[in-house]
Protein backbone atom coordinates (compact mmCIF):
# COMPACT_ATOMS: atom_id res chain seq x y z
CA UNK A 1 0.00 0.00 0.00
CA UNK A 2 0.99 3.60 -0.44
CA UNK A 3 -0.10 6.71 1.37
CA UNK A 4 0.19 10.44 0.91
CA UNK A 5 2.58 12.29 3.12
CA UNK A 6 2.08 15.93 4.05
CA UNK A 7 -0.90 16.20 1.74
CA UNK A 8 -3.34 19.01 2.18
CA UNK A 9 -6.62 17.12 2.31
CA UNK A 10 -8.54 20.33 1.65
CA UNK A 11 -7.53 19.81 -1.99
CA UNK A 12 -8.48 16.19 -2.65
CA UNK A 13 -8.72 16.68 -6.41
CA UNK A 14 -4.93 17.25 -6.69
CA UNK A 15 -5.07 20.08 -9.27
CA UNK A 16 -1.30 19.89 -9.83
CA UNK A 17 -1.69 16.31 -11.06
CA UNK A 18 -4.34 17.44 -13.54
CA UNK A 19 -2.18 20.26 -14.87
CA UNK A 20 0.82 17.94 -15.11
CA UNK A 21 -1.22 15.66 -17.39
CA UNK A 22 -2.41 18.63 -19.45
CA UNK A 23 1.08 19.97 -20.17
CA UNK A 24 2.91 16.65 -20.54
CA UNK A 25 0.43 15.47 -23.18
CA UNK A 26 0.51 18.89 -24.79
CA UNK A 27 4.29 18.64 -25.03
CA UNK A 28 4.15 15.17 -26.55
CA UNK A 29 1.62 16.04 -29.27
CA UNK A 30 3.99 18.77 -30.46
CA UNK A 31 6.70 16.21 -31.00
CA UNK A 32 4.69 13.21 -32.19
CA UNK A 33 2.34 15.19 -34.41
CA UNK A 34 4.71 17.56 -36.17
CA UNK A 35 8.22 16.08 -35.98
CA UNK A 36 7.70 14.12 -39.22
CA UNK A 37 7.03 17.41 -41.01
CA UNK A 38 10.33 18.80 -39.68
CA UNK A 39 12.18 15.75 -40.97
CA UNK A 40 10.58 16.19 -44.38
CA UNK A 41 11.53 19.87 -44.43
CA UNK A 42 15.22 19.08 -43.78
CA UNK A 43 15.28 16.75 -46.76
CA UNK A 44 14.47 13.25 -45.50
CA UNK A 45 12.29 11.04 -47.71
CA UNK A 46 9.47 8.77 -46.49
CA UNK A 47 11.68 5.70 -46.19
CA UNK A 48 14.22 7.61 -44.08
CA UNK A 49 11.47 9.14 -41.94
CA UNK A 50 9.87 5.74 -41.42
CA UNK A 51 13.15 4.13 -40.40
CA UNK A 52 13.94 6.99 -38.02
CA UNK A 53 10.52 6.85 -36.37
CA UNK A 54 10.91 3.07 -36.03
CA UNK A 55 13.67 3.77 -33.50
CA UNK A 56 11.01 4.64 -30.92
CA UNK A 57 9.42 1.19 -30.62
CA UNK A 58 12.83 -0.50 -30.67
CA UNK A 59 14.02 1.68 -27.80
CA UNK A 60 10.74 1.22 -25.91
CA UNK A 61 11.29 -2.55 -25.77
CA UNK A 62 14.17 -1.81 -23.41
CA UNK A 63 13.08 1.53 -21.94
CA UNK A 64 9.56 0.63 -20.73
CA UNK A 65 10.53 -2.48 -18.71
CA UNK A 66 13.70 -0.76 -17.44
CA UNK A 67 11.95 2.33 -16.09
CA UNK A 68 8.94 0.33 -14.87
CA UNK A 69 11.26 -1.92 -12.86
CA UNK A 70 13.17 1.10 -11.51
CA UNK A 71 9.94 2.80 -10.44
CA UNK A 72 8.70 -0.31 -8.62
CA UNK A 73 11.97 -0.47 -6.66
CA UNK A 74 12.33 3.28 -6.07
CA UNK A 75 11.00 5.09 -3.01
CA UNK A 76 9.64 8.01 -5.08
CA UNK A 77 7.95 7.72 -8.47
CA UNK A 78 7.87 11.52 -8.65
CA UNK A 79 11.68 11.80 -8.55
CA UNK A 80 12.11 9.11 -11.21
CA UNK A 81 9.64 10.89 -13.49
CA UNK A 82 11.44 14.20 -13.05
CA UNK A 83 14.72 12.51 -13.95
CA UNK A 84 13.14 11.03 -17.10
CA UNK A 85 11.74 14.43 -18.10
CA UNK A 86 15.11 16.11 -17.56
CA UNK A 87 16.75 13.49 -19.78
CA UNK A 88 14.14 14.07 -22.50
CA UNK A 89 14.59 17.85 -22.27
CA UNK A 90 18.37 17.68 -22.66
CA UNK A 91 18.44 15.03 -25.39
CA UNK A 92 15.82 16.76 -27.58
CA UNK A 93 18.14 19.76 -27.92
CA UNK A 94 20.70 17.51 -29.60
CA UNK A 95 18.01 16.12 -31.94
CA UNK A 96 17.25 19.54 -33.42
CA UNK A 97 20.91 20.58 -33.51
CA UNK A 98 21.98 17.47 -35.42
CA UNK A 99 23.32 18.13 -38.90
CA UNK A 100 23.90 14.55 -40.05
CA UNK A 101 21.60 11.52 -40.23
CA UNK A 102 23.88 9.52 -37.95
CA UNK A 103 23.80 12.22 -35.25
CA UNK A 104 20.00 12.46 -35.54
CA UNK A 105 19.65 8.69 -35.10
CA UNK A 106 21.93 8.62 -32.04
CA UNK A 107 20.21 11.64 -30.47
CA UNK A 108 16.79 10.08 -31.04
CA UNK A 109 17.83 6.88 -29.29
CA UNK A 110 18.70 8.83 -26.14
CA UNK A 111 15.60 11.01 -26.40
CA UNK A 112 13.21 8.05 -26.76
CA UNK A 113 14.87 6.19 -23.89
CA UNK A 114 13.73 8.97 -21.53
CA UNK A 115 10.54 10.14 -23.30
CA UNK A 116 8.67 6.97 -24.20
CA UNK A 117 8.08 5.59 -20.66
CA UNK A 118 6.73 8.93 -19.40
CA UNK A 119 3.23 8.01 -20.61
CA UNK A 120 3.01 4.68 -18.80
CA UNK A 121 4.55 6.03 -15.60
CA UNK A 122 2.25 9.07 -15.60
CA UNK A 123 -0.61 6.55 -15.52
CA UNK A 124 1.05 4.79 -12.59
CA UNK A 125 1.39 8.17 -10.87
CA UNK A 126 -2.35 8.80 -11.19
CA UNK A 127 -3.24 5.31 -9.95
CA UNK A 128 -0.96 5.68 -6.93
CA UNK A 129 -2.40 9.07 -5.92
CA UNK A 130 -6.03 7.97 -6.22
CA UNK A 131 -5.49 4.58 -4.59
CA UNK A 132 -7.82 4.23 -1.62
CA UNK A 133 -9.79 7.37 -2.51
CA UNK A 134 -13.12 7.88 -4.33
CA UNK A 135 -11.29 9.72 -7.11
CA UNK A 136 -11.45 8.19 -10.62
CA UNK A 137 -8.64 7.61 -13.11
CA UNK A 138 -10.53 9.19 -16.00
CA UNK A 139 -11.05 12.45 -14.12
CA UNK A 140 -7.28 12.98 -14.23
CA UNK A 141 -6.42 11.35 -17.56
CA UNK A 142 -8.99 13.51 -19.40
CA UNK A 143 -6.75 16.50 -18.70
CA UNK A 144 -4.11 14.80 -20.82
CA UNK A 145 -6.61 14.53 -23.66
CA UNK A 146 -7.46 18.22 -23.29
CA UNK A 147 -3.78 19.14 -23.36
CA UNK A 148 -3.23 16.99 -26.46
CA UNK A 149 -6.27 18.38 -28.33
CA UNK A 150 -5.95 22.07 -27.47
CA UNK A 151 -2.19 22.17 -28.00
CA UNK A 152 -2.49 20.42 -31.37
CA UNK A 153 -5.03 22.88 -32.75
CA UNK A 154 -3.23 25.90 -31.28
CA UNK A 155 0.30 24.95 -32.33
CA UNK A 156 -0.55 24.01 -35.94
CA UNK A 157 -0.91 27.61 -37.19
CA UNK A 158 2.07 28.71 -35.04
CA UNK A 159 4.35 26.14 -36.64
CA UNK A 160 2.98 27.08 -40.05
CA UNK A 161 4.20 30.66 -39.45
CA UNK A 162 7.41 30.07 -37.51
CA UNK A 163 8.54 26.97 -39.35
CA UNK A 164 9.05 23.40 -38.16
CA UNK A 165 12.55 24.24 -36.92
CA UNK A 166 10.97 26.01 -33.93
CA UNK A 167 9.24 22.86 -32.67
CA UNK A 168 11.99 22.23 -30.12
CA UNK A 169 11.40 25.57 -28.34
CA UNK A 170 7.67 25.02 -27.92
CA UNK A 171 8.18 21.40 -26.85
CA UNK A 172 10.83 22.35 -24.28
CA UNK A 173 8.66 25.09 -22.76
CA UNK A 174 5.70 22.72 -22.32
CA UNK A 175 7.94 20.04 -20.81
CA UNK A 176 9.42 22.47 -18.27
CA UNK A 177 5.95 23.66 -17.22
CA UNK A 178 4.77 20.08 -16.73
CA UNK A 179 7.86 19.36 -14.60
CA UNK A 180 7.02 22.31 -12.35
CA UNK A 181 3.55 20.92 -11.70
CA UNK A 182 4.84 17.46 -10.82
CA UNK A 183 7.47 19.07 -8.54
CA UNK A 184 4.80 20.61 -6.30
CA UNK A 185 2.79 17.39 -5.93
CA UNK A 186 2.67 15.96 -2.39
CA UNK A 187 5.00 13.03 -1.83
CA UNK A 188 3.83 9.45 -1.91
CA UNK A 189 5.66 7.17 0.48
CA UNK A 190 5.75 3.40 0.24
CA UNK A 191 4.53 1.47 3.23
CA UNK A 192 7.02 -0.67 5.07
CA UNK A 193 4.78 -3.64 4.23
CA UNK A 194 5.14 -3.18 0.48
CA UNK A 195 6.60 -6.29 -1.11
CA UNK A 196 10.07 -6.16 -2.61
CA UNK A 197 10.09 -6.31 -6.40
CA UNK A 198 12.43 -8.88 -7.93
CA UNK A 199 13.16 -9.71 -11.56
CA UNK A 200 11.97 -13.26 -10.95
CA UNK A 201 8.67 -11.91 -9.69
CA UNK A 202 8.28 -9.82 -12.84
CA UNK A 203 8.75 -12.87 -15.05
CA UNK A 204 6.00 -14.64 -13.12
CA UNK A 205 3.49 -12.13 -14.45
CA UNK A 206 3.61 -14.04 -17.74
CA UNK A 207 2.53 -17.25 -16.01
CA UNK A 208 -0.93 -15.65 -15.97
CA UNK A 209 -2.38 -16.82 -19.33
CA UNK A 210 -4.99 -14.07 -19.38
CA UNK A 211 -2.43 -11.29 -18.86
CA UNK A 212 -0.17 -12.82 -21.51
CA UNK A 213 -3.10 -13.15 -23.93
CA UNK A 214 -4.11 -9.56 -23.20
CA UNK A 215 -0.58 -8.34 -24.02
CA UNK A 216 -0.31 -10.41 -27.24
CA UNK A 217 -3.73 -9.39 -28.53
CA UNK A 218 -2.92 -5.80 -27.62
CA UNK A 219 0.15 -5.96 -29.85
CA UNK A 220 -1.96 -7.25 -32.74
CA UNK A 221 -4.65 -4.58 -32.41
CA UNK A 222 -2.09 -1.80 -31.93
CA UNK A 223 0.02 -2.51 -35.04
CA UNK A 224 -2.26 -0.52 -37.40
CA UNK A 225 -2.70 2.18 -34.74
CA UNK A 226 1.05 2.79 -34.50
CA UNK A 227 1.32 2.75 -38.29
CA UNK A 228 -1.40 5.40 -38.44
CA UNK A 229 0.35 7.53 -35.81
CA UNK A 230 3.55 7.42 -37.88
CA UNK A 231 2.14 8.04 -41.35
CA UNK A 232 -1.16 9.91 -40.91
CA UNK A 233 0.42 13.37 -41.27
CA UNK A 234 2.26 12.27 -44.43
CA UNK A 235 -0.98 10.73 -45.74
CA UNK A 236 -2.76 14.07 -45.23
CA UNK A 237 -0.03 15.93 -47.12
CA UNK A 238 -0.13 13.32 -49.89
CA UNK A 239 -3.86 13.99 -50.30
CA UNK A 240 -3.17 17.74 -50.61
CA UNK A 241 -3.55 18.83 -47.00
CA UNK A 242 -1.44 21.30 -44.97
CA UNK A 243 0.14 21.58 -41.54
CA UNK A 244 -3.07 23.18 -40.27
CA UNK A 245 -5.03 20.14 -41.48
CA UNK A 246 -2.63 17.91 -39.56
CA UNK A 247 -3.27 20.03 -36.45
CA UNK A 248 -7.03 19.72 -37.01
CA UNK A 249 -6.74 15.94 -37.30
CA UNK A 250 -4.77 15.73 -34.06
CA UNK A 251 -7.31 17.96 -32.34
CA UNK A 252 -10.25 15.86 -33.50
CA UNK A 253 -8.45 12.67 -32.49
CA UNK A 254 -8.60 13.55 -28.81
CA UNK A 255 -11.17 16.30 -28.23
CA UNK A 256 -13.93 13.84 -27.25
CA UNK A 257 -11.66 11.55 -25.22
CA UNK A 258 -12.75 13.68 -22.26
CA UNK A 259 -16.34 12.48 -22.67
CA UNK A 260 -15.16 8.90 -23.15
CA UNK A 261 -13.18 8.93 -19.90
CA UNK A 262 -16.03 10.52 -17.95
CA UNK A 263 -18.53 7.98 -19.27
CA UNK A 264 -16.23 5.07 -18.45
CA UNK A 265 -15.61 6.47 -14.98
CA UNK A 266 -19.33 6.63 -14.33
CA UNK A 267 -20.72 3.52 -15.99
CA UNK A 268 -17.95 0.96 -16.59
CA UNK A 269 -17.74 -1.85 -14.04
CA UNK A 270 -14.25 -2.67 -12.73
CA UNK A 271 -14.78 -6.35 -13.49
CA UNK A 272 -12.31 -8.30 -15.60
CA UNK A 273 -14.87 -10.03 -17.83
CA UNK A 274 -16.65 -6.72 -18.54
CA UNK A 275 -13.39 -4.96 -19.38
CA UNK A 276 -12.30 -7.74 -21.75
CA UNK A 277 -15.70 -7.57 -23.50
CA UNK A 278 -15.13 -3.82 -23.93
CA UNK A 279 -11.79 -4.52 -25.62
CA UNK A 280 -13.53 -6.83 -28.09
CA UNK A 281 -15.98 -4.04 -29.00
CA UNK A 282 -13.18 -1.45 -29.22
CA UNK A 283 -11.24 -3.76 -31.57
CA UNK A 284 -14.29 -3.95 -33.86
CA UNK A 285 -14.46 -0.14 -33.89
CA UNK A 286 -10.74 -0.04 -34.75
CA UNK A 287 -11.53 -2.25 -37.74
CA UNK A 288 -14.25 0.17 -38.89
CA UNK A 289 -11.85 3.10 -38.47
CA UNK A 290 -9.18 1.56 -40.70
CA UNK A 291 -11.76 0.69 -43.35
CA UNK A 292 -12.90 4.33 -43.45
CA UNK A 293 -9.30 5.53 -43.65
CA UNK A 294 -8.69 3.22 -46.61
CA UNK A 295 -11.70 4.69 -48.42
CA UNK A 296 -10.88 8.36 -47.67
CA UNK A 297 -10.31 10.58 -50.71
CA UNK A 298 -9.53 14.02 -49.18
CA UNK A 299 -7.43 15.38 -46.29
CA UNK A 300 -10.54 16.68 -44.50
CA UNK A 301 -12.08 13.20 -44.61
CA UNK A 302 -8.95 11.81 -42.96
CA UNK A 303 -9.10 14.56 -40.33
CA UNK A 304 -12.74 13.92 -39.41
CA UNK A 305 -12.28 10.14 -39.34
CA UNK A 306 -9.87 10.79 -36.47
CA UNK A 307 -12.93 11.45 -34.31
CA UNK A 308 -13.09 7.67 -33.99
CA UNK A 309 -9.70 7.82 -32.28
CA UNK A 310 -11.45 9.23 -29.21
CA UNK A 311 -13.49 6.04 -28.90
CA UNK A 312 -11.00 3.48 -30.18
CA UNK A 313 -7.68 4.50 -28.69
CA UNK A 314 -9.35 6.36 -25.80
CA UNK A 315 -11.40 3.29 -24.95
CA UNK A 316 -8.52 0.86 -25.41
CA UNK A 317 -6.20 3.02 -23.35
CA UNK A 318 -8.64 3.46 -20.46
CA UNK A 319 -9.85 -0.14 -20.35
CA UNK A 320 -6.35 -1.56 -20.81
CA UNK A 321 -4.98 0.55 -17.97
CA UNK A 322 -7.74 -0.63 -15.63
CA UNK A 323 -7.37 -4.23 -16.76
CA UNK A 324 -3.63 -4.18 -16.16
CA UNK A 325 -4.25 -2.96 -12.63
CA UNK A 326 -6.57 -5.94 -12.03
CA UNK A 327 -4.33 -8.54 -13.68
CA UNK A 328 -1.06 -7.43 -12.03
CA UNK A 329 -0.36 -7.71 -8.26
CA UNK A 330 0.07 -4.35 -6.51
CA UNK A 331 3.89 -4.38 -6.02
CA UNK A 332 4.36 -4.86 -9.79
CA UNK A 333 1.92 -2.17 -10.89
CA UNK A 334 4.48 0.14 -12.56
CA UNK A 335 6.10 -2.81 -14.33
CA UNK A 336 2.66 -4.00 -15.47
CA UNK A 337 1.80 -0.57 -16.88
CA UNK A 338 5.19 -0.51 -18.63
CA UNK A 339 4.52 -3.91 -20.22
CA UNK A 340 1.05 -2.77 -21.26
CA UNK A 341 2.51 0.37 -22.85
CA UNK A 342 5.14 -1.82 -24.52
CA UNK A 343 2.36 -3.84 -26.16
CA UNK A 344 0.80 -0.84 -27.94
CA UNK A 345 3.83 1.37 -28.55
CA UNK A 346 6.88 -0.90 -28.48
CA UNK A 347 6.63 -4.23 -30.24
CA UNK A 348 3.60 -3.15 -32.25
CA UNK A 349 5.45 0.04 -33.13
CA UNK A 350 8.37 -1.89 -34.59
CA UNK A 351 6.03 -3.93 -36.78
CA UNK A 352 3.75 -1.01 -37.57
CA UNK A 353 6.63 1.31 -38.46
CA UNK A 354 8.61 -1.10 -40.62
CA UNK A 355 5.83 -3.18 -42.17
CA UNK A 356 3.48 -0.18 -42.41
CA UNK A 357 6.18 1.92 -44.06
CA UNK A 358 6.96 -0.85 -46.56
CA UNK A 359 3.29 -1.35 -47.45
CA UNK A 360 2.74 2.43 -47.71
CA UNK A 361 5.78 2.84 -49.95
CA UNK A 362 5.08 -0.23 -52.12
CA UNK A 363 1.29 -0.48 -52.33
CA UNK A 364 -0.11 2.79 -50.95
CA UNK A 365 -1.84 3.95 -47.79
CA UNK A 366 -5.14 2.28 -48.73
CA UNK A 367 -3.55 -1.19 -48.63
CA UNK A 368 -1.84 -0.36 -45.34
CA UNK A 369 -5.17 0.55 -43.73
CA UNK A 370 -7.00 -2.48 -45.16
CA UNK A 371 -4.34 -4.73 -43.66
CA UNK A 372 -4.87 -2.95 -40.35
CA UNK A 373 -8.60 -3.63 -40.60
CA UNK A 374 -7.96 -7.39 -40.81
CA UNK A 375 -5.58 -7.34 -37.83
CA UNK A 376 -8.15 -5.50 -35.71
CA UNK A 377 -10.82 -8.09 -36.64
CA UNK A 378 -8.52 -10.92 -35.49
CA UNK A 379 -7.93 -9.04 -32.23
CA UNK A 380 -11.68 -8.64 -31.71
CA UNK A 381 -12.18 -12.38 -32.13
CA UNK A 382 -9.35 -13.08 -29.65
CA UNK A 383 -10.77 -10.78 -26.97
CA UNK A 384 -14.21 -12.28 -27.56
CA UNK A 385 -12.83 -15.76 -26.94
CA UNK A 386 -11.05 -14.57 -23.78
CA UNK A 387 -14.33 -13.08 -22.52
CA UNK A 388 -16.07 -16.43 -23.12
CA UNK A 389 -13.40 -18.28 -21.10
CA UNK A 390 -13.62 -15.79 -18.24
CA UNK A 391 -17.40 -16.05 -18.14
CA UNK A 392 -17.37 -19.86 -18.07
CA UNK A 393 -14.23 -20.57 -16.00
CA UNK A 394 -13.88 -17.46 -13.82
CA UNK A 395 -10.62 -15.79 -12.86
CA UNK A 396 -8.21 -16.48 -10.01
CA UNK A 397 -5.78 -13.58 -9.28
CA UNK A 398 -2.08 -14.18 -8.67
CA UNK A 399 -0.95 -14.07 -5.02
CA UNK A 400 2.41 -12.38 -4.41
CA UNK A 401 2.78 -13.88 -0.93
CA UNK A 402 3.04 -17.37 -2.43
CA UNK A 403 5.88 -16.16 -4.66
CA UNK A 404 7.76 -14.88 -1.63
CA UNK A 405 7.24 -18.16 0.21
CA UNK A 406 8.57 -20.17 -2.73
CA UNK A 407 11.61 -17.90 -3.03
CA UNK A 408 12.34 -18.29 0.70
CA UNK A 409 12.24 -22.07 0.34
CA UNK A 410 14.64 -21.94 -2.58
CA UNK A 411 17.08 -19.79 -0.57
CA UNK A 412 17.17 -22.22 2.42
CA UNK A 413 20.34 -24.35 2.56
CA UNK A 414 19.85 -28.01 1.79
Amino acid sequence: MTHLRDQDHSHPSLPSLKMFNFFIYGAMVIFTGFFQLYLQDIGMDKLEIGSLMAIAPFVSILANPFWGYRVDRASSLKRVLLFMMAGALISVQFVFQANTYVFIYISMIFFYFFQIPIFSQSNTLILNYIDGTPLKFGAFRLWGSLGWALTAVAVGPVIERLGTGRISFVFSAMLIISALFIWVLPDIQKSAHTATVSFKGVTRLFLNPYFTGFILLGILVSIPSTANNTFMSLYILELGGSTETVGLALFLSSVFEVAVFLLFDRFLKRKISVLVACLAVVSLLFSLRWLLMAEASSPLEVAFIQLLHCITFGGYFYVGTQLTMLFVPRPFRATGQALYTLSWSGISGVIGGIAGGWIFQSFGAQTMYRTGMMLALIGAFGFGWMWFLLRTQGYQPQVVESWDAEEDEEEEPR
